[in-house]
């Protein structure tokens, strides 16, 4: 079911849209305004959410709104993902996510990752070529709608690669040109589940 939400540039802007403003309704002209898309683009995803459950929708002054159904069975996880990047603090300060932060919550989506390394447009200062490294048995699909999810919140098209546990440990044991390209640049670890990157 999570998978149908993931898959188009204006259902990430409808997220990120409701997610935001819980409590808050829009009615579709509005929307297509705040998110800058096509009406129809709009009424399609729309009709999506509401299948789902994500969104609920009312009827006032002769208009159809819609808004997040906080009742929705993921509304949690999807807040701590769409949400506007804030935590309260201790003292009820509220202040950022940290962008590790917000990639590991992305990350936890792939159950069966093993390996996940950032690097690229994606680390400062890093001149890898690629951007998202995921190693494990993950599901083609899930990889597509994770970096779909990135490239939405970066604004930038991702060069990402899978690999094979197996394939990654022997290129990794060979010091293989293209492995050892992502790892000799600025990068971030994400994930490491066997600390197989801290034994090289």
């Amino acid at each position: 079911m999570i998978d149908a939400l993931f898959g188009s540039k204006t259902r990430v802007k409808l997220l990120y849209l409701f997610l935001n403003n819980p409590g808050k309704s829009f009615y579709v002209r509005e929307i297509t305004r705040l998110i800058d898309e096509q009406i129809n683009s709009v009424r399609r995803e729309l009709s999506n959410l509401l299948e789902v459950g994500v969104i609920v929708s009312s009827t006032a002054d002769n208009k159809l709104y819609y808004e997040v159904n906080q009742l929705y069975e993921y509304y949690g996880p999807f807040r701590e993902i769409f949400g506007n990047n804030q935590k309260s603090t201790r003292g009820g300060r509220v202040e950022a996510v940290s962008q590790q932060d917000r990639w590991q919550q992305l990350v936890a989506a792939l159950s069966s990752a093993r390996v996940v390394v950032v690097a690229g447009a994606l680390v400062k200062g890093s001149a890898s070529s690629v951007d998202l490294l995921i190693v494990g048995d993950v599901s083609h699909q899930k990889v597509n709608d994770l970096v779909q999810l990135i490239e939405a919140q970066e604004g930038r098209e991702l060069v990402y690669t899978t690999m094979t546990y197996d394939e990654f440990y022997y290129r990794l044991s060979v010091h293989d040109r293209f492995v050892s390209g992502i790892l000799t640049n600025k990068h971030m670890v994400l994930l490491d589940a066997d600390n197989i990157l801290k034994e090289q």
